[in-house]
Protein backbone atom coordinates (compact mmCIF):
# COMPACT_ATOMS: atom_id res chain seq x y z
CA UNK A 1 0.00 0.00 0.00
CA UNK A 2 1.31 3.41 -0.66
CA UNK A 3 2.13 5.80 2.13
CA UNK A 4 -0.22 7.66 3.52
CA UNK A 5 -3.21 6.19 1.91
CA UNK A 6 -5.71 5.65 4.82
CA UNK A 7 -8.07 2.43 4.65
CA UNK A 8 -11.48 2.50 5.76
CA UNK A 9 -14.27 0.60 6.81
CA UNK A 10 -18.14 0.44 5.56
CA UNK A 11 -19.01 1.81 8.80
CA UNK A 12 -16.27 4.46 8.70
CA UNK A 13 -17.70 5.49 5.42
CA UNK A 14 -21.09 5.10 5.96
CA UNK A 15 -20.93 7.01 9.46
CA UNK A 16 -18.81 10.42 7.53
CA UNK A 17 -21.31 10.62 4.34
CA UNK A 18 -24.86 9.12 5.19
CA UNK A 19 -24.78 9.72 9.13
CA UNK A 20 -23.60 8.55 12.52
CA UNK A 21 -26.73 5.51 13.86
CA UNK A 22 -29.11 6.99 15.35
CA UNK A 23 -29.04 10.19 13.09
CA UNK A 24 -32.33 10.52 10.61
CA UNK A 25 -30.63 10.58 7.58
CA UNK A 26 -28.71 6.96 8.69
CA UNK A 27 -32.07 5.81 9.92
CA UNK A 28 -33.63 6.69 6.85
CA UNK A 29 -30.87 5.33 4.25
CA UNK A 30 -31.07 1.75 6.66
CA UNK A 31 -34.69 2.07 6.10
CA UNK A 32 -34.73 2.38 2.54
CA UNK A 33 -31.94 -0.27 2.37
CA UNK A 34 -34.40 -2.73 4.29
CA UNK A 35 -37.08 -2.24 2.01
CA UNK A 36 -35.01 -2.49 -1.07
CA UNK A 37 -33.62 -6.40 0.44
CA UNK A 38 -37.57 -6.93 0.93
CA UNK A 39 -38.47 -5.76 -2.43
CA UNK A 40 -35.66 -8.28 -3.96
CA UNK A 41 -37.21 -11.23 -1.76
CA UNK A 42 -40.29 -10.72 -3.21
CA UNK A 43 -39.25 -10.50 -6.49
CA UNK A 44 -36.73 -13.42 -6.33
CA UNK A 45 -39.86 -15.61 -4.18
CA UNK A 46 -42.34 -15.29 -7.17
CA UNK A 47 -39.75 -16.01 -9.93
CA UNK A 48 -39.01 -19.11 -8.08
CA UNK A 49 -42.74 -20.23 -8.31
CA UNK A 50 -42.45 -19.51 -12.07
CA UNK A 51 -45.08 -16.70 -11.42
CA UNK A 52 -45.46 -13.56 -13.62
CA UNK A 53 -46.35 -9.80 -11.70
CA UNK A 54 -50.18 -10.41 -12.61
CA UNK A 55 -50.47 -13.63 -11.82
CA UNK A 56 -48.86 -13.44 -8.49
CA UNK A 57 -51.65 -10.04 -7.97
CA UNK A 58 -54.45 -12.32 -8.99
CA UNK A 59 -53.39 -14.79 -6.36
CA UNK A 60 -53.19 -11.51 -3.73
CA UNK A 61 -55.75 -9.66 -4.73
CA UNK A 62 -53.99 -6.74 -6.44
CA UNK A 63 -53.29 -5.26 -9.55
CA UNK A 64 -50.24 -6.20 -11.51
CA UNK A 65 -48.77 -2.33 -10.80
CA UNK A 66 -48.83 -3.26 -7.13
CA UNK A 67 -46.99 -6.26 -7.43
CA UNK A 68 -44.38 -4.27 -9.00
CA UNK A 69 -44.21 -1.50 -7.02
CA UNK A 70 -43.57 -3.94 -4.00
CA UNK A 71 -40.58 -5.52 -5.99
CA UNK A 72 -38.96 -2.01 -6.83
CA UNK A 73 -40.09 -0.33 -3.53
CA UNK A 74 -42.07 -1.78 -0.68
CA UNK A 75 -42.14 1.94 0.99
CA UNK A 76 -45.94 2.25 0.77
CA UNK A 77 -47.09 -1.47 1.50
CA UNK A 78 -48.80 -2.15 4.46
CA UNK A 79 -47.65 -5.29 6.19
CA UNK A 80 -50.63 -7.06 5.76
CA UNK A 81 -50.11 -6.70 1.91
CA UNK A 82 -46.34 -7.94 2.28
CA UNK A 83 -47.90 -10.77 4.62
CA UNK A 84 -50.65 -11.83 1.55
CA UNK A 85 -47.54 -11.61 -0.97
CA UNK A 86 -45.39 -14.27 1.08
CA UNK A 87 -48.49 -16.23 1.87
CA UNK A 88 -49.90 -16.42 -1.92
CA UNK A 89 -46.29 -17.59 -2.91
CA UNK A 90 -46.15 -20.42 0.09
CA UNK A 91 -43.21 -18.66 1.87
CA UNK A 92 -42.56 -18.70 5.26
CA UNK A 93 -41.52 -14.57 6.42
CA UNK A 94 -40.08 -14.30 9.44
CA UNK A 95 -39.73 -11.43 11.81
CA UNK A 96 -37.17 -10.55 14.65
CA UNK A 97 -37.27 -7.74 16.75
CA UNK A 98 -33.83 -6.55 18.07
CA UNK A 99 -33.74 -4.30 20.53
CA UNK A 100 -29.76 -3.30 21.62
CA UNK A 101 -27.90 -6.65 21.01
CA UNK A 102 -31.00 -8.38 22.50
CA UNK A 103 -33.54 -10.78 20.27
CA UNK A 104 -36.77 -10.18 21.55
CA UNK A 105 -38.95 -14.09 21.38
CA UNK A 106 -42.24 -15.22 21.92
CA UNK A 107 -43.15 -17.87 24.17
Amino acid sequence: MAKGLKTYTLAEMKDKYIGKVGTKKRDDYEYELRMDVLGKMIKAARQERNLTQEQLGKLVGVQKAQISKLESSTNSATIDTVIKVFKALKADINFNVKIEDNFVRLA
